[in-house]
């Protein structure tokens, strides 16, 4: 695999800052109509902020707290791969949080049930309507599971029946940073015996006005890459380049 884009890191981080300000512009006045402390905490997350912080959703339903290393092994990717200055902790926000609005990028995983509140359904449409980006992964890798079921019944809910919709593999977000030309890559848990026993050559996602807003994958990527970062040494391919594909898309388009 090779870089696909012929721009600097410097240059891709200058545009990420860009891309986050219009966020953050309209999420400060967000947040300020639901409380002035919320409001001083997205302005005070604005000055502090590095290029990158990995968010994770908590929600009051199911499991969110999987894959527990694999934060650290995309922030180390990150680092590796860029010039990017990351946030080397691990953020986790609550879905029916204002602090929701002060982060660009989440990631929402889990393999059990998925039942959203009232607050954490209202949240998490404005927030991607108004340009969040969530990774959402099926810790089950399966199409036919309980969080997949679930998942998927909320987000018609919430965007409509027919919003969740496969992605092209000459999608942008398969040439953000690595090029892959075949689309998503397989990970070692789809053809393991567990889950749905198949290799899904497809990733889906929610679009608002031509972005993906909620990127949704079935092949579980979480587990694939929850192992400690030092390890990546043995791989004949470090599998987190697709991850930092995911970040870069998220925070550039």
């Amino acid at each position: 695999m090779r870089r696909y884009d012929d721009r600097s890191t410097s240059q891709l981080g200058t545009e990420m800052k860009m891309t986050r300000r219009d966020f953050l512009k309209w999420t400060s006045g967000a947040v300020s109509l639901l409380s002035p402390l919320a409001n001083a905490m997205a302005l005070a997350f604005e000055h502090r902020r590095k290029d990158f912080t990995f968010t994770r959703l908590q929600y009051a339903s199911g499991n969110w707290d999987t894959d527990q290393r694999m934060p650290f092994n995309l922030l180390n990717s990150l680092i590796e791969y860029t010039t990017i200055e990351v946030d080397t902790r691990e953020k986790i926000v609550s879905l029916d949080s204002p602090a929701l609005f002060g982060s660009p990028f989440c990631y929402l995983s889990g393999h059990k049930l998925v039942q959203f509140t009232a607050r954490e359904r209202d949240n998490f449409e404005k927030y991607v309507r108004h340009g969040g980006f969530v990774f959402v992964d099926d810790c089950n890798h399966d199409i036919d599971g309980l969080f997949a079921k679930s998942f998927e019944a909320q987000l018609a809910a919430i965007f409509g029946q027919t919003a969740l919709k496969k992605i092209p593999n000459t999608h942008r977000l398969y040439q953000s940073f690595f090029k892959f030309e075949n689309g998503p890559p397989t990970t070692a848990f789809e053809l393991n015996g567990w889950g749905d026993d198949l290799v899904h050559d497809y990733l889906k996602a929610v679009e608002i006005k031509g972005r993906i807003g909620i990127l949704y994958s079935n092949k579980d990527y979480g587990c694939e890459w929850d192992y400690d970062f030092r390890n990546k040494r043995w791989l004949a391919e470090d599998n987190t380049k697709f991850g930092v594909n995911i970040i870069l898309y998220a925070m550039t388009a």
